[in-house]
């Protein structure tokens, strides 16, 4: 199937928006189909607040309604609990409160931006998808994140080359309890490493108190030369400050 195909034949859709490459490339494909389409933001504790800016810009910019709406993920005591199949409960949680969202709008599809490369063996959120009736449009028209990429960057979306982002959960080891200062002091850390010019980061929580910071290959030296500034920076947060040597 390709694209607007689909669009052909689910005129009015909700989408689940991250701000991201792909669930922005499907709502502007979308919208330029001639769909009603409206986007859904949700809000919680694993969500940094650039990624709600940069969708709430996104948006605006393409004239597409846009839903935001807070959700307190560790409400949910298994999520926090942080499982190996965590994703799969917190998509759950997620989009059950989507799919009440969409319906009160009228909308019965509901889509997202999961594309042809993702793995459900990879992703137990996948499987959550699946079993709740989401559509997942880029991954059945067998568009891969290249696609993605290209097809945005000729459309002259600014998200074309945007660095793909995990939720603040990931930054926490499976088996170590989630809490919401946790993923504050992680959140503040990737900040800071953006503000002093980092960029596709990760900064991961290594028990008991340490951050492992996780960096592109040629950055890795700029690192080394700021080591100082960031230990400085840093310190008051984490017990130790570490750098993974080996190049996401």
């Amino acid at each position: 199937m390709q694209l607007k195909h689909f669009f052909k034949q689910n005129p009015r859709i909700a989408v689940a928006f991250s701000g991201g490459v792909d669930s922005s490339y499907l709502l502007y494909a979308a919208k330029m189909s001639g769909c009603d389409v409206r986007a859904y933001f949700i809000k919680s504790q694993f969500q940094p607040e650039f990624e709600l800016n940069d969708a709430m810009s996104f948006a605006a910019q393409h004239e597409i309604p846009l839903t935001v709406d807070n959700l307190n993920a560790l409400e949910d005591p298994t999520v926090a609990n942080n499982p190996a199949d965590r994703c799969y409960y917190c998509k759950l949680h997620i989009f059950s409160r989507l799919r009440d969202l969409a319906k009160a709008d009228g909308f019965e599809i509901l889509c997202d931006g999961t594309n042809a490369n993702d793995d459900e063996a990879d992703r137990p959120g996948m499987r959550a998808l699946r079993e709740m009736g989401v559509f997942s449009p880029l991954r059945e028209c067998e568009m891969t994140k290249k696609k993605i990429r290209l097809l945005s960057k000729d459309a002259g979306l600014k998200t074309h080359d945007k660095p793909s982002y995990a939720c603040l959960a990931t930054r926490i080891p499976t088996g170590t309890a989630i809490t919401e200062a946790l993923l504050k002091k992680v959140e503040h850390a990737e900040e800071v490493l953006f503000e002093m010019g980092f960029s596709d980061l990760r900064v991961r929580f290594v028990p008991p108190d340490n951050a492992k910071i996780q960096l592109p290959d040629n950055q890795l030296e700029k690192a080394i030369a700021k080591r100082t500034q960031i230990v400085k920076t840093l310190k008051p947060t984490f017990e130790n400050i570490l750098l993974d040597m080996v190049g996401r």
